[in-house]
């Protein structure tokens, strides 16, 4: 699902996909080779702080001269690019409507927008795709997901883009985005994707490929840098390489850094819990959610899915980007380093439709 109102003219496969969020971009290119996918170049690359605002770009130079240096370091050699819309500007929702053609729907869902969003049709770009079948199974009734951006905020992409002589061929929500990459293809039952992120948590309910609702809160990766920093008395530096060779630290110990980690792990966990509630006691598109996966930076963090799994009382797991892409053999970035990709990964996907 692409956020325009316009149709893309002549699309080219040889497209990379680039995650832009507040602290980092992150892109990676694909390529055919004998009939697999291979990784023609990936990379990622630090933004200095204030570079981008809660998905506002403030200094848009310094991104520009950032997504320069990470093609040419990377070895990403496409022109053509896929991004990212933050999770925080974006409305996605399902709507219901009667059974209609696809013309008349157009003109139904924009009544339905208009009554759903907190913003005026003109502001914003939407998309919007028929779910077949019908998560209700209504005889009278389709089921509609629509995704709603701020035209300011897709706007000021494609100028940074286009400055930094790319060609936007499509804007994405990165939940969206996410879950071509993490969710299998032949999968039906419902899954929660929990993205810990630079700036913000994000939760995303699916049914097989089809996301239901997402939602987010201000716990972040960064954030767990920030309380060892605090507690320790270390600098940012410092407090990143403790947290990646201790992670959360020693619940069995109680430790000094489980011990500061631990409202930040709780609320993580009572946040969790809302999501899982709010699709199985609300939504109730399937009887519960099978299956619970992170992503993100903080995903990888020593300790996260074990804590998260004994609190939950269910198995959780760290996504695998790679689950719908056929390689040769092995692929050059495991596992637990790729699910940093994952937005990145999903967005590059796209180009496969294409080819």
């Amino acid at each position: 699902m692409t956020i325009w109102d316009k149709k893309i003219i002549d699309p080219q496969p040889d497209a990379f996909g680039l995650d832009i969020s507040d602290l980092s971009l992150k892109a990676i290119q694909f390529c055919e080779k004998r009939g697999f996918t291979d990784i023609k170049g990936v990379g990622s690359i630090a933004l200095p702080r204030e570079s981008i605002v809660d998905g506002l770009v403030m200094k848009p130079d310094v991104v520009i001269e950032a997504i320069n240096r990470l093609r040419s370091e990377r070895g990403i050699t496409a022109r053509d690019v896929y991004c990212s819309v933050p999770e925080t500007k974006a409305f996605l929702r399902i709507i219901s409507v009667p059974k209609m053609s696809a013309v008349e729907a157009s003109e139904a869902i924009k009544w339905e927008l208009e009554a759903n969003i907190p913003m005026a049709l003109d502001q914003v770009y939407y998309d919007w795709q028929i779910i077949k079948p019908s998560l209700r199974k209504s005889r009278d009734k389709m089921d509609v997901l629509v995704v709603a951006v701020a035209k300011t905020i897709v706007d000021q992409l494609v100028d940074v883009v286009e400055k930094a002589g790319l060609r936007a061929l499509g804007f994405e929500v990165e939940s969206v985005a996410q879950a071509r990459s993490l969710i299998s293809a032949q999968q039906k039952e419902a899954s929660l994707i929990v993205d810990i992120g630079d700036r913000r948590t994000s939760f995303m309910a699916m049914v097989g490929s089809v996301p239901v609702f997402t939602s987010s809160v201000p716990l972040s990766a960064e954030m767990m840098t920030d309380i060892i920093a605090k507690d320790l008395a270390l600098s940012h530096a410092e407090a990143e390489s403790i947290k990646v060779e201790h992670g959360i630290g020693s619940a069995l110990k109680n430790d000094h850094i489980f011990s500061a980690m631990k409202p930040f792990l709780e609320s993580v966990t009572m946040e969790v819990k809302k999501s899982l509630n709010f699709y199985e006691r609300g939504l109730q598109y399937t009887q519960a959610i099978e299956s619970v996966v992170l992503c993100g930076g903080g995903a990888r963090t020593r300790g996260m899915v074990p804590y998260l799994s004994r609190r939950l009382g269910r198995e959780i797991a760290v996504g695998n980007p790679w689950v719908n892409i056929n390689f040769e053999s092995l692929p050059p970035i495991d596992r637990q380093s790729a699910v940093r990709y994952t937005t990145a990964i999903g967005l590059a996907m796209r180009s496969f439709d294409e080819i």
